[in-house]
């Protein structure tokens, strides 16, 4: 089979442009050309542009390029290796999503009875209780997550719906949530109408991001195998 890069860029829904930019940084095996300057691609290329594509969807496209390189370099075992890893990662976040699924459930539902002002807690003392540094919880006041009230003019203190709150943020950015959804979901739980419901919704999002991720590394296997049985 001789492909130009046309050719190899239609039959992987990349462009030109990208194709080039996978053979410039050594994600395909070396480009033959022809006595004229012309590119001369392969089942080999085709194969391990297929597989680039789906190793970027599953596990992006700096550590595709990763595995790619060192695959070729070291042979099938490090290959082997590197898409365990990946399948491993996968499943140590969907443990995680199902850890905060349960843990933030109870939290959400948790109710708050009358607050007095013995139940507060410091800064440092609620770090302690979270396991997590004060900076953190200084962070998310700051980023408007978890803002508690101040004594005096600059000590914070953390009230139960606060505490309840902060708790609620750990376990979410433990299942991998950044500031900015964060950001735009803890108001919405605050509210009564939203409570465990936007949770809930945001945590199935996550979990059908990791299907995606799953079936892409799948879509990636398959064209791994084919590029092991073709001849360089």
């Amino acid at each position: 089979m001789v492909l130009r890069t046309a050719d190899v860029a239609r039959c992987t829904g990349y462009s030109v442009q990208q194709v080039r930019n996978l053979e410039r940084d050594g994600v395909l095996p070396p480009v033959p050309r022809t006595p004229s300057g012309y590119r001369v691609y392969g089942e080999a290329h085709l194969w391990s542009v297929k597989a680039y594509r789906g190793l970027a969807a599953g596990v992006g496209p700096v550590a595709a390029k990763r595995i790619l390189r060192e695959a070729r370099e070291q042979g099938p075992s490090r290959l082997f290796t590197l898409l365990n890893r990946a399948h491993a990662r996968l499943d140590r976040e969907r443990r995680d999503i199902e850890f905060a699924r349960a843990a933030a459930r109870a939290i959400a539902e948790e109710p708050v009875g009358d607050i007095r002002p013995t139940d507060a807690m410091s800064i440092s003392e609620l770090a302690r209780a979270l396991g997590i540094r004060a900076s953190a919880l200084r962070h998310w006041d700051t980023e408007g997550l978890v803002v508690p009230r101040r004594a005096g003019q600059s000590a914070r203190r953390y009230m139960p719906g606060d505490v309840r709150a902060a708790r609620l943020v750990h376990q979410l950015r433990l299942a991998g949530y950044g500031i900015d959804a964060l950001r735009e979901l803890i108001p919405r739980w605050r509210d009564v109408a939203g409570g465990w419901d936007e949770i809930s919704g945001v945590l199935a999002e996550r979990d059908a991001g990791i299907d995606s991720r799953c079936a892409a590394l799948f879509e990636a296997a398959a064209a791994l195998h084919m590029l092991l049985r073709t001849p360089a």
